[in-house]
């Protein structure tokens, strides 16, 4: 999967806060995502966040 700092991704499941939409924060053997809802930051393995990932919104890397 090809993703790039600050594109926005719909996760599969909801954070508690409700929202499913997260931004990239960092990326490499682990991704660091921002919650757009509550502003929650987390990592996970590149291989974990790549399966939940269920579609990306916005590709900012590209420019």
């Amino acid at each position: 999967m090809d993703l790039h700092l600050h594109d926005k991704v719909e996760l599969k499941k909801a954070h508690p806060c409700g929202s499913t939409q997260w931004e990239i924060l960092r990326v490499g053997m682990d991704i660091k995502l921002k919650c757009l809802g509550c502003g929650h930051e987390l990592m996970l393995p590149r291989s974990k966040a790549e399966k939940s990932i269920r579609k990306i919104l916005t590709e900012e890397g590209n420019k």
